[in-house]
């Protein structure tokens, strides 16, 4: 265990428990939550799927959007990456693609708030949905 040497260690410490757990807990419920799925394969982390997936993980919080985030290796949509799969509770999962933060964005205001559908779905079959 490291020592703790000031009071943002402390912090430090207490926020990397207090994740856990929160991923712990939501583990045990995830079919009643949003998932959201970043492709992070190797052609994925070129795109900026980190930057992405660090965007989600700190804004559905600010959003009051109760969500599980997790990486996942290849969607096989390489052209399109970053890729991102979202399934909200009872619904099929939609794969958006170039999600980048400013599209995380938009997904987040538009699609998990409100339900309204953005560019970028893959395949592009959201005009039949």
């Amino acid at each position: 265990m490291e020592k703790i040497k000031s009071l943002a260690d402390l912090k430090r410490i207490k926020e990397n428990v207090q994740t856990k757990i929160d991923l712990r807990e939501k583990s045990e419920q995830v079919e009643s939550l949003i998932q959201i799925k970043v492709a992070m394969a190797t052609c994925g982390i070129a795109a900026g799927s980190k930057d992405t997936m660090n965007y989600f993980i700190e804004n559905l919080e600010k959003n009051g959007i109760a969500a599980v985030v997790t990486q996942t290796g290849c969607m096989g949509y390489c052209y399109a990456e970053p890729t991102v799969e979202i399934t909200k509770p009872g619904k099929d999962p939609i794969v958006f693609g170039h999600v980048t933060t400013e599209r995380a964005e938009e997904i987040i205001q538009k699609y998990l708030k409100n339900d309204e559908l953005v560019a970028d779905i893959i395949p592009v079959n959201f005009e039949t949905i």
